[in-house]
């Protein structure tokens, strides 16, 4: 597909997507995103991981922008941005630092980037403008977006001219082997900036990125890293094997992105079921299935919700004691109820 095709055809996807999500999905909890802002937000707009020594990363300040877009909150969103651009943006190009500690900022060695909280950044600005109407942030993701495509694309070994999204702009890739973290494929919010931007290479990463989920899911658990090798699938080098949490995202991202029907949302749900305590759901297993940590967290009972198309709309759990990741989990996951489309399971 040529440059001029793959934006058109992403043109009509985004309109049909836009449609048929129209009807769905619980209602963003006030509430909750009150207590998720008393909790975690300082008042400076520093998105605080408590359940992480309290630092700060690009992933919270990319996840907290889309919340507060999402939830109409122009004031949180300037704030969130605003300390993001102070204190994030220490590399030459558009992209952030991965990592923010109290007592020395971003380390020189945690200057590098972590893809999925630039694409989620880059996905609130481009809301922020052509769906809130916040005018002051027209333009500002598509930055972001060519950065992303110019540094987070690697070739898939496997498949000529099929883009892999890599974890971030440093992570290991040559010809042999390329590291992915199966959970930063984000297929909506690819497609969207990808649009925007006039990068269809984003768009054929959104595509390659659900084709490798469904070989991925296909052989079991999807897991929280691997390496897409010429032959295949294997072991990471510097990671465990196993499927946790950032694998628990999987199926929250595709079901946002209108494909609730794909094997992985499927695995993502077996797998959450695993679990053999009362109110708890598997959080981390082996590829094969092993249980080997659960969790009664909300957050994460609200993924294993959405996986099975059970549309609860509560986001009671952030109310409670629940640290960061869970919490925001849970947000998220009625975002995407909400935003998801017609749940096709």
């Amino acid at each position: 597909m040529n440059r001029r095709a793959a934006l058109q055809a992403s043109a009509l996807y985004l309109i049909a997507f836009a449609a048929a999500a129209a009807g769905r999905g619980a209602e963003f909890d006030a509430r909750a995103w009150s207590a998720w802002k008393r909790r975690f937000l300082s008042a400076d707009g520093r998105v605080i991981d408590d359940g992480n020594g309290g630092i700060s990363h690009s992933e919270g300040q990319g996840f907290g922008a889309l919340l507060a877009q999402a939830q109409g909150d122009r004031t949180a969103f300037q704030q969130i941005e605003a300390w993001t651009r102070a204190n994030l943006l220490v590399r030459r190009d558009h992209l952030m630092g991965w990592r923010w500690h109290e007592d020395m900022g971003v380390a020189p060695e945690d200057q590098v980037t972590a893809t999925d909280g630039d694409l989620f950044r880059a996905w609130a600005l481009l809301r922020a403008a052509r769906d809130s109407g916040w005018s002051e942030w027209a333009g500002q993701s598509e930055d972001i977006a060519r950065d992303i495509a110019d540094c987070c694309l690697r070739p898939d070994p496997r498949v000529a001219g099929s883009p892999l999204l890599i974890p971030g702009s440093a992570s290991r890739a040559d010809a042999e082997r390329v590291l992915i973290n199966p959970s930063y494929i984000m297929p909506r919010a690819l497609r969207e900036l990808g649009h925007a931007a006039a990068r269809p290479e984003l768009i054929a990463a959104a595509d390659h990125g659900e084709t490798v989920l469904a070989e991925l899911a296909a052989l079991g658990a999807v897991p929280d890293w691997v390496d897409v090798t010429p032959e295949g699938y294997a072991a990471p080098v510097e990671h465990d094997y196993l499927s946790g949490y950032d694998a628990l995202r999987v199926p929250l991202y595709l079901t946002w992105s209108g494909n609730a029907g794909h094997g992985a949302v499927k695995r993502g749900f077996d797998m959450l079921a695993q679990a053999d305590l009362p109110d708890h759901v598997a959080v981390v297993t082996t590829l094969g299935g092993v249980l080997l940590e659960q969790s009664n967290f909300a957050g994460y009972a609200a993924l294993a919700e959405l996986a099975s198309c059970k549309e609860s709309g509560k986001t009671t759990g952030v109310l409670s004691v629940q640290p960061y990741y869970p919490a925001t989990l849970e947000l998220l996951a009625a975002l995407a109820a909400r935003e998801g489309g017609a749940c096709m399971q």
